[in-house]
C-alpha cells in the first residue's frame, strides 16, 4: 500500500499563496487544513487533507 502524499508547510503556503504568519493565525482560529506534527516538529499536510480543505472553501464562498 502506497503511503500517502505528504507536503512540506512551505509548499502548502506556495499553493494556497498565503504567508507564514496568515496562515498560523488562521489555524490558530481552526479554519487552516488539517496538519501532522512529526517527532522532529516539522509540519506535514496530507494532500487529501489539503484538497479537502479547498473544497471547504469552495463551500464557504459559494
Amino acid at each position: 500500500m502506497a503511503r500517502p502524499k505528504m507536503l512540506k508547510l512551505p509548499e502548502v503556503l506556495e499553493e494556497i499563496e498565503m504567508s507564514r504568519a496568515a496562515f498560523y493565525r488562521m489555524r490558530a482560529r481552526g479554519q487552516a487544513p488539517k496538519l501532522i506534527k512529526l517527532p522532529n516538529g516539522q509540519l506535514r499536510c496530507r494532500r487529501v487533507d489539503l484538497d479537502a480543505w479547498w473544497s471547504s472553501m469552495e463551500d464557504v464562498a459559494a
